[in-house]
């Protein structure tokens, strides 16, 4: 089904604001589908599409620069819900090019997109293209500059298989960081050990830091940067 088509036949559930229900109509409509797992509490993703019953599929990004925490977690993952995850990694020839010119931490110096265009943006780019939807673990309360009109479905700004449009699933959006906690602790989903370590929005290790009390979570992810660019290019919005 086109992904606009898609959106405009579920009114009901864009007002219900479930995310189970959004996540099994999604799943339930697109065989070329899969859960976007960063390694953070987007695990929620998961778990709810455990719950459906209906086959998925999980895809997590490894730049090469994540935490040791980050892998222990996904093999976690993996086994706690008996997953295939698909790890998509960055063109070798481009890192090994992008680091002998610039060296390990350009990005602290001339920021961190391009770093991330190599690393993140053109390996999901590519794994897109194989696929008619996916559904992330994005929220709106994340980042006030640059989520605050997120949508629980949208067409992507990347496109799907054979250059068609790609349906985007956001089934957290309404979601705040206390009722994704709250859901967590009482399913007793597994999550990422650096959470309590005071880290909320996890990234790159060389690129996210704990954030104090009282910081927005994303605050500890690209700290030197200016506060309202808190994006990597994975989620842009056409």
């Amino acid at each position: 089904m086109e992904a606009q088509v898609f959106i405009s036949r579920s009114q009901s559930l864009l007002d219900g604001r479930d995310p189970l229900a959004l996540v099994d109509a999604v799943l339930a409509t697109y065989s070329k589908c899969a859960i976007a797992f960063s390694g953070a509490e987007d695990v929620v993703l998961i778990d709810l599409a455990k719950r459906t019953g209906r086959p998925f599929r999980v895809f997590c990004l490894d730049t090469g620069r994540l935490h040791p925490e980050t892998y222990r977690y996904l093999e976690r993952v993996r086994e706690h819900y008996g997953l295939t995850i698909d790890v998509l990694h960055p063109d070798t020839q481009q890192v090994e090019d992008f680091v002998r010119a610039k060296g390990l931490f350009s990005f602290f110096v001339d920021g961190h997109q391009e770093c991330c265009g190599i690393r993140k943006v053109s390996p999901l780019r590519k794994h897109l293209a194989g696929l008619d939807a996916w559904l992330t673990g994005q929220r709106r309360d994340q980042s006030p500059g640059t989520r605050s009109t997120l949508e629980m479905l949208e067409v992507d700004s990347f496109t799907g298989q054979s250059g068609k449009p790609l349906l985007k699933a956001n089934p957290l959006t309404w979601l705040s960081s206390d009722e994704v906690w709250q859901y967590i602790r009482e399913r007793g989903v597994p999550y990422n050990e650096l959470h309590a370590q005071g880290f909320r929005s996890i990234g790159c290790e060389p690129c996210t830091r704990a954030t104090l009390p009282g910081q927005h979570e994303r605050e500890g992810r690209w700290w030197w940067e200016e506060q309202t660019r808190k994006e990597c290019g994975l989620h842009s919005r056409s």
